[in-house]
C-alpha cells in the first residue's frame, strides 16, 4: 500500500494505482463509484487519472474496513469528506469511543466469568432446595424472563422442570451456566458462538474455553483499534490535502 514516491501532486493511472494500493483495477473503480474515494480527473482520452490523494483515501478505507467493517467504513469515508472538519474529526473519534466501550464490556464480562469460576470453587455444596426460580434468575442476571426463555431455546441453559405445572427450576449449575451465558453476550458475543462454548462446557465442566473466547475478543479489539488509529491519521491527512480534482487539475 505504501508508495514512497507517492506525494500530493503524484499522478497514477488506475492500473498503477491498483498496483501500489493492493486493490484491484475494479475495487477501485468500485470504491471511486461509490464515493469511498474521492473523484478523478478523466483525461482527454477518457482513461481515469488518480493522485496521491486518492493512495491516502485508499489506505484509510482499507484500515477503517478492518476497524469497523466495509460497510461502516463505506459511510466514514463518504460522510468525513462531506463534512466540516471538526465534525469529521469527531466521527473519527465516536469511532474509537464505541470501540473502546466495546472493550470495557468484554473485560467487564471477563472479571464476572472470573468472579463465577472463583464462587464455584469456593462455595459450599449445593443443598436440596437450592434453586432459583425463573423470576429470581432473571432479578439476579438483570435480564428479562423471556431472555432466559429464549437462551433455553436456544440450548444455551437447561433448567428443570418442577410439579405438574413443569415450573422451570434453576439449580446452582443451571444458574451458573446462565451467569456464563449472560458474560458472553455482554461481552459481544453471538448465540451461535455462546452455544459453541456452552457445549464445550457442559462436556469438560472446564470454563477455560468461555475465558480464551473473551481474551480473543479483547485482541481483536486492539488490532482493531490498532487499525482505527492508522486509518484516524489518513484521515486527517486526506481533510488536509487540495481537492482532488483541482490537485490533479494543476498536473495535466
Amino acid at each position: 500500500m505504501n508508495d514512497p514516491s507517492a506525494g500530493p501532486g503524484e499522478c497514477y493511472s488506475t492500473g498503477r494505482l491498483a498496483a501500489v494500493s493492493g486493490y484491484s483495477v475494479q475495487q477501485i473503480r468500485d470504491l471511486e463509484r461509490l464515493a469511498v474515494i474521492p473523484p478523478s480527473l478523466r483525461r482527454p482520452n477518457g482513461y481515469r487519472q488518480f493522485g496521491g490523494v486518492h493512495l491516502v483515501a485508499l489506505r484509510a478505507y482499507r484500515n477503517l474496513a478492518v476497524a469497523v467493517g466495509p460497510v461502516v467504513a463505506r459511510t466514514t469515508m463518504r460522510e468525513v469528506r462531506a463534512l466540516p472538519y471538526d465534525e469529521a474529526i469527531a466521527r473519527i473519534v465516536g469511532l474509537h469511543v464505541a470501540l473502546a466501550r466495546c472493550r470495557d464490556d468484554t473485560m467487564t464480562a471477563l472479571q464476572a466469568l472470573d468472579s463465577i469460576v472463583d464462587e464455584s470453587v469456593h462455595e459450599a455444596p449445593a443443598l436440596p432446595g437450592d434453586s432459583m426460580t425463573i423470576t429470581e434468575l432473571s432479578l439476579a442476571l438483570g435480564v428479562r424472563s423471556s431472555t432466559l426463555r429464549f437462551w433455553e431455546q436456544q440450548g444455551l441453559i437447561t433448567p428443570e422442570r418442577r410439579g405438574p405445572a413443569r415450573t422451570r427450576d434453576y439449580p446452582p449449575e443451571a444458574a451458573r451456566d446462565a451467569r456464563i451465558v449472560a458474560a458472553l453476550r455482554a461481552g459481544g458475543y453471538r448465540v451461535p458462538a455462546v452455544r459453541a462454548i456452552m457445549t464445550s462446557l457442559v462436556g469438560t465442566g472446564d470454563p477455560a474455553e468461555a475465558r480464551d473466547a473473551l481474551h480473543g475478543r479483547l485482541r481483536s479489539i486492539a488490532s482493531r483499534s490498532e487499525a482505527l488509529l492508522r486509518a484516524g491519521t489518513d484521515v486527517a491527512d486526506l481533510l488536509t490535502l487540495p481537492d482532488a480534482n483541482n490537485l490533479l487539475a494543476g498536473n495535466t
